[in-house]
């Protein structure tokens, strides 16, 4: 049971719209919710870890195939982005260049790399201006040895991580997606840029173990 000051303090301090979602899955039970925000804090921090070796991962491979392909390690000034791409190229590199000028050192392509969102890096899959003759097939399918469709489908399948990650990353709810068909997805993907990578990202996933932890409640899958 709560208390009502213990319930007085969780809506205060949470806010009654971050938790109206907890409350509507719960028939307004105080309680519930709260055993319900704790397991999605949970589960957030547990899919933190392959998402995490997905993105790296990810990034690094797409970086390294442009780079051996453009023949440069700032392949991005050799070829034409569009104009989302031009934009978060150099919102990267300005937010890097006020950081970095207090270490008095010039910004390098490793920093540019690491700081690009990850819907950069998804959308060099997409369509975009010409990417498919400019980016896929010359060069990007190779940073996916282990994916057989179309390009189409691997963006798809990547856009809708992106979708789930940011959730996890801006504090939003998961309770109520499909976490075991995004599990699923998050580990096809690392397949498909390595076998090794798929297996040993698993050693330190906790997300099975926390899925069979889920409190017991309408709305909760």
């Amino acid at each position: 049971m709560m208390s009502g000051d213990s319930a007085e303090w969780v809506l205060k301090t949470l806010s009654p719209a971050r938790m109206a979602p907890y409350l509507a899955a719960t028939a307004n039970d105080v309680a519930a919710a709260f055993r319900l925000y704790q397991w999605n804090l949970a589960a957030c921090a547990a899919f933190y870890s392959p998402l995490h070796w997905l993105e790296v991962a990810l990034r690094n491979a797409m970086h390294e195939t442009l780079r051996d392909h453009f023949g440069s390690e700032r392949w991005w000034e050799a070829v034409s982005l569009d104009r989302n791409g031009h934009a978060k190229v150099r919102e990267a590199e300005a937010k890097l260049e006020k950081r970095l000028d207090l270490q008095g050192r010039a910004t390098s392509a490793d920093d540019i790399v690491a700081a690009l969102t990850l819907g950069f890096w998804v959308s060099l899959v997409s369509r975009g201006d010409g990417y498919d003759r400019k980016l896929w097939v010359p060069a990007l399918h190779r940073a996916f040895p282990g994916f057989p469709d179309r390009r189409r489908q691997l963006h798809d399948e990547l856009d809708r991580v992106r979708h789930f990650r940011n959730r996890i990353m801006h504090y939003e709810p998961i309770f109520n997606r499909h976490l075991t068909m995004h599990h699923s997805r998050i580990y096809r993907l690392l397949g498909y840029l390595s076998v090794t990578l798929k297996a040993e990202t698993r050693r330190f996933d906790r997300v099975p173990q926390v899925l069979t932890q889920r409190p017991d409640i309408d709305g909760v899958r």
